[in-house]
């Protein structure tokens, strides 16, 4: 990787800085990973690499919130495919008891290289389920492979059906043996610097397949150890039913009650919060993982996003799990955020550039990123490079809009000024070869 690169001649780039500028005719210059310089007729220093961005939108890389990546080894399963959450899960539970340390690992390299075609530059991963020996460190290592910035979470399950639970006893894991795993993990992997290439959370699955005492316990642990917090909450008509029949409150009292809101903590899915958790949500500083293409291919509803928004609540977008979206496509959701807003609002609910937003700065700040999410100096270079000269955005009048026309998939990605994306292909490994594995493990998996 050159120390210096420039970005040279966008069209337009947008910023997402406290400003909000927006440049025509602009340059990037990158340094040792870091923008060093944003500006209009930047000259490139000696051996700088030159990226003609002529024709180009250039935006911040884009932000996913939440993501199950070994999902990608099981789209469009049928019994699946037309099911509420809770039967969703119980159709794929057995399928995926069959992973071991090669799934868990494929599939992750596969999806993040999905999202890095679709701009995205940050991921978050809530991997929950460790059949036969999987580990968080298998999606760890394919993170690496791919070159994208990570945030895995280390998920779990510990009440399986015998005690009342949705998964099945064979998924489940001693709540002592995932603290003690947590800690591993954490000591192994976590990097709290600016720049950090993998920082680590703590993430029990759901208020429906853990116990109490593990959600305490972990809120505990991750605090002791500087980590963010992360789960599934208020999904559904039937998770707010659940809460309401086992624990005597919604969820988000019974997020409060375990140390589960505040600024280092954030939620996926939300789409049933009253006002009431909005408020509490919105003082505590507690952030929400928008799904909207899950949300609406599982049924779920609507989140009241705009109301969120409205109250200061932190949000930021993800695609969820790829059985239950079954895109990796970050571009593809902050398009579908913003045309349910507008179905339900509204076609004056949320902009096309305020979806945009979400996806990057807003994606960032959920994640404790204050490092990412802007093109402004000091910010990482992590950086979407669009061209608005593709089919897709033929005849638009305002590069800006992106998620009004296209394109879909980006030209060019640089994550801390490494180009993982050149020319709409994924650099770091042999995607051939990647895909073919691919196929044969879940083919295997459907046999």
């Amino acid at each position: 990787m050159p120390c210096e690169t420039l970005i040279k001649g966008a069209a337009r780039l947008l910023t997402m800085d406290d400003a909000d500028l927006r440049l025509d005719g602009a340059d990037v210059r990158i340094k040792d990973g870091v923008i060093a310089e944003v500006g209009v007729g930047l000259e490139p220093g000696p051996g700088a690499d030159v990226l003609n961005a002529e024709g180009c939108l250039v935006t911040p890389g884009l932000v996913n919130t939440h993501h199950h990546l070994y999902q990608t080894l099981t789209r469009a399963v049928p019994g699946a495919q037309d099911a509420l959450l809770f039967g969703w899960l119980r159709t794929l539970y057995p399928i995926w008891a069959r992973f071991g340390p090669e799934e868990m690992y494929v599939s992750a390299q596969v999806g993040l290289a999905e999202l890095a075609l679709s701009g995205c530059t940050l991921s978050s991963d809530h991997l929950y389920l460790y059949p036969n020996g999987s580990r968080l460190d298998d999606t760890i290592a394919a993170a690496s492979d791919i070159g994208l910035r990570f945030h895995p979470t280390r998920g779990a399950m510990s009440i399986g059906e015998s005690l009342g639970g949705l998964p099945p006893d064979a998924l489940v894991e001693n709540e002592a043996a995932i603290i003690e795993d947590s800690i591993r993990v954490i000591d192994a992997h976590h990097d709290p610097r600016p720049g950090s290439m993998v920082r680590v959370g703590v993430a029990p699955c759901s208020p429906f397949s853990v116990s109490r005492d593990l959600m305490r316990d972990a809120a505990i642990l991750a605090r002791d150890k500087g980590v963010m917090l992360h789960t599934h909450l208020a999904e559904n008509d039937e998770d707010i039913a659940y809460s309401l029949e086992k624990f005597g409150c919604r969820p988000g009292q019974y997020a409060e009650d375990l140390g589960w809101t505040g600024d280092d903590v954030w939620h996926a899915h939300c789409v049933k919060l009253d006002a009431q958790e909005i408020d509490l949500f919105a003082s505590s500083r507690t952030g929400v993982a928008h799904c909207p293409c899950s949300n609406c291919r599982l049924g779920s509803g609507v989140a009241p996003l705009v109301e969120m928004q409205n109250a200061g609540v932190k949000m930021g977008l993800g695609v969820d799990g790829s059985a239950s979206n079954d895109i990796g496509s970050l571009v593809a959701e902050a398009r579908q955020a913003m045309l349910l807003q507008r179905v339900t609002r509204g076609a004056d609910a949320m902009s096309a550039h305020a979806a945009l937003r979400l996806a990057t700065r807003g994606g960032a700040e959920v994640l404790g990123r204050s490092d990412c999410g802007q093109l402004a100096p000091g910010f990482r270079a992590d950086i979407a490079v669009w061209d608005m000269r593709s089919v897709a955005a033929a005849g638009s009048w305002d590069m800006g809009a992106l998620l009004l026309a296209g394109p879909q998939q980006v030209r060019d990605l640089f994550v801390e000024g490494r180009r993982v994306v050149a020319d709409g292909h994924v650099t770091t490994v042999d995607m051939p070869k990647l895909l073919e594995r691919q196929r044969t493990l879940a083919h295997r998996l459907q046999d």
